[in-house]
């Protein structure tokens, strides 16, 4: 062999040898990343969560575990609510986030992000807001595209999981819109659905919508990932065409409201059904370590852990030190006093500075509940709120409420 094919050789030698040096240095570099992207596993009905988040922070729906495995106990989260507006000047359907819901939103890599991380989806809720905009009513699929584009634009914008879709408040025929019809809501999903491929689309069962799931030969189901029951301590099944009992919640729980005794009968029943979504609603800052125990036993079989801390709403506060804020317009716009807990008479809020028959919207910290009454001296009308309210219409005491009480759950 001469010389020439020997360097060539031992050129080729050197080569093979130094790639197969820096593969062996790469892999202990990218074995860790495989290793941390490994989900804890669960068996059984996915849960989900509702989160007011003008009153609770979304953060408290990954403080649960499984006991066993680890797994998170919520497989999604939903930030309640963004809402559906409407621009009177354009004649346009245009999305809407309160400050709340916006601080969410803005600080994603604080509130979303670390939800994500342990392997939960977080979906953004639109509601509508009194002003004729909903999804029942689009008039035409230009007008359909173009809040399908503006709800993309909001899921892509903010790394979101999906959108969930909620008709309820929106108070068709308003402000000159159309009445409900029987093409709209396909025509949306249709176009979202076109958007966004991979992301989630659910529906919560409620509102003139819910007789429009069909048109021209599709079905809400052919677009929509899940739906589930939209009325809280009830057991019963939406029914959307296209859908399996696999991508439905036939249970709604309210975790403040609804009983353990029923709520773990219906976990019971979900798992005898093959239901496979369990729907749960209003979770605050405090530990429902029992009560989630009770149900994940018997949609798991394994008990619930708290596992993660719980946070206050705002982020900054202190439970003990929160207070109940009254304002005069929807939207918590022009606030009117800010009270303690306590009980108050008209002459007991005029003092703090309200005004009679004057409010519109209330924020309510995480572990109270606001009575509110039509009267004076605790009379006529009432209502029980334990969360954020952003309209008083929505409970017929927009500019009717005269006297109230604030306790601590």
């Amino acid at each position: 062999m001469n010389k020439q094919m020997i360097l060539l050789w031992s050129t080729v030698f050197f080569i093979l040898f130094s790639s197969c040096e820096q593969e062996t240095d790469i892999l202990p570099e990218t074995q860790p990343e495989a290793e941390n992207a490994t989900a804890l596993v669960k068996n059984g009905p996915l849960s989900v969560m509702y989160v007011e988040v003008n009153g609770s922070n979304i953060l408290n729906a990954g403080a649960y575990s499984l006991k066993n495995s680890g797994a998170p106990f919520f497989d999604i989260a939903v930030i309640f609510a963004a809402n559906i507006n409407y621009d009177t000047a354009n004649e346009r359907a245009v999305f809407h986030a309160n400050e709340n819901v916006q601080e969410v939103l803005d600080g994603r890599d604080t509130y979303v992000q670390p939800l994500q991380d342990r392997g939960i989806k977080v979906l953004l809720s639109i509601l509508g807001n009194h002003q004729g905009a909903g999804i029942a009513n689009f008039p035409d699929r230009a007008a359909a595209r173009d809040f399908a584009e503006q709800l993309a634009d909001v899921v892509y914008t903010y790394d979101l999981d999906g959108i969930d879709f909620d008709d309820e408040y929106s108070k068709y025929g308003e402000n000159g819109t159309g009445r409900p019809n029987s093409s709209s809501f396909i025509m949306l999903l249709q176009e979202l659905r076109e958007l966004m491929p991979d992301k989630i689309i659910s529906y919560y069962y409620i509102g003139p919508s819910t007789n429009y799931l069909e048109w021209n030969g599709n079905q809400a189901g052919d677009y929509v990932d899940y739906s589930w029951n939209a009325y809280y301590s009830t057991y019963s099944a939406p029914n959307v065409p296209g859908l399996s009992p696999a991508q439905e919640s036939a249970a709604a729980v309210n975790i403040n409201q609804t009983s353990s005794s029923t709520a773990n009968n219906f976990a019971t029943r979900t798992v005898d059904d093959d239901y496979g979504v369990y729907l749960m609603y209003d979770m605050r800052q405090s530990d429902y370590t029992s009560y989630l125990s009770g149900i994940s036993t018997r949609l798991y079989n394994e008990e619930t852990a708290l596992t993660g801390q719980l946070y206050p709403w705002p982020m900054g506060s202190s439970p003990g030190e929160s207070k109940v804020t009254l304002y005069r317009h929807c939207d918590y716009v022009e606030e009117a006093a800010q009270l303690d807990e306590g009980s108050y008479t008209l002459s007991q809020l005029t003092a703090a500075g309200m005004i009679n028959d004057d409010v519109s919207s209330l924020k309510i910290p995480s572990g109270f509940t606001v009575t509110v009454y039509e009267h004076d001296n605790f009379g006529g009308i009432s209502a029980e709120l334990t969360s954020a309210i952003g309209c008083l219409t929505e409970i017929s005491l927009n500019d009717e409420i005269s006297s109230l009480v604030i306790s601590k759950n």
